[in-house]
Order: C-alpha cells, then sequence, then structure tokens
C-alpha cells in the first residue's frame, strides 16, 4: 500500500507527505510551518537545532531566577501560619486560664473543652502532635487560679526562619 493511499488527499495530507519527505532526506531544520517560497521553494521555514537551543538556555535562565524567590514565598507564607497558629494557641490558653481558674494540663484539654475543634498542624513539622508545652508551676495568672499548667507554645521544629531564629524559640 503507498502513502497515498494512507494518507487522504488534502491539506494535512499534502503537509504528512511533504513532512515525510523532507525527513528521508534528511533536511536539517525542524518542521513548524510552511515558510516562504521566494527563494527556495522545496524548503520548508523553521527552527535550526541551535534557535531551540539559544531558547531553552533563556528559559533556564528564567528559571534559575525565579525558582528560589518560589521557594523563599513559601517559607514565607509557612512562618505567616506558624505565628498565626502560635498566636492562637497562646490567646486560648489565657483564655482557658480566666474561664476555669487554672491552666490547661496539656494542649488537648483546648480541644476536648470546646476551645478548638482540633489541634491545628504545625506548618514545618507537618504534623499536630509537635507542638511543645511550655508548663510553669510558679506563675498563676489571676488570684483566684487554683492550678499552673501550661502557659506557653512553641513550635517542635528544629529549623531556623528566614531571620536566623529557630522557630522552637517563636
Amino acid at each position: 500500500m503507498s502513502e497515498r493511499a494512507i494518507i487522504p488527499n488534502s491539506i494535512a495530507g499534502s503537509f504528512a507527505r511533504k513532512l515525510l519527505s523532507a525527513i528521508r532526506r534528511g533536511s536539517p531544520r525542524l518542521f513548524c510551518c510552511q515558510g516562504s517560497r521566494t527563494r527556495n521553494p522545496s524548503r520548508w521555514a523553521g527552527f535550526t537545532l541551535i534557535e531551540l537551543m539559544i531558547v531553552i538556555t533563556i528559559i533556564l535562565t528564567l528559571l534559575s531566577i525565579a525558582a528560589p524567590m518560589y521557594r523563599t514565598s513559601i517559607v514565607r507564607s509557612k512562618e505567616a501560619v506558624l505565628r498565626d497558629d502560635l498566636f492562637t494557641l497562646r490567646s486560648l490558653i489565657d483564655q482557658y486560664t480566666l474561664d476555669k481558674q487554672e491552666a490547661p494540663q496539656s494542649l488537648e484539654d483546648l480541644v476536648t473543652y470546646g476551645y478548638l475543634r482540633e489541634m491545628p498542624v504545625d506548618p514545618f513539622t507537618a504534623s499536630n502532635q509537635t507542638w511543645v508545652a511550655v508548663y510553669e508551676d510558679a506563675m498563676l495568672m489571676i488570684p483566684g487560679q487554683t492550678m499552673s499548667g501550661i502557659v506557653d507554645v512553641h513550635s517542635g521544629s528544629n529549623l531556623t526562619s528566614l531571620s536566623g531564629e529557630p522557630y522552637s524559640s517563636w
């Protein structure tokens, strides 16, 4: 069966036949569209390998500039989430202490008594079990407080922030 029998005689078929014949001839150009036929009507306009390499080099250069900026923005967003979670946990610890006249004995007490639906996930450890509770025996917030307990909370991450301080000290 010949090529003409397989490929219909249309514009697409004509293009496919010309492309196949150019590949058989070993044409040095990669084809994208039909070019000007004023100089050499049998040649197709396209992109040479060097042109494609230049374009790829430019794209890779732009990516090498953009990738670190993207990573930094991801870390900044995680830091913002951590700050917000720590602020929320600390304010709920204070609110629990004022309401119950005693500090929570564990962070799960905040969930048990309805101050939180669930413990937030630490964005750097990807777990809600890594929060580090700070217990203080001597510090009582209010005069009628009967028991001491958790007074602060920190991240359980051992990483350092973009500013250079460890997340566990926030």
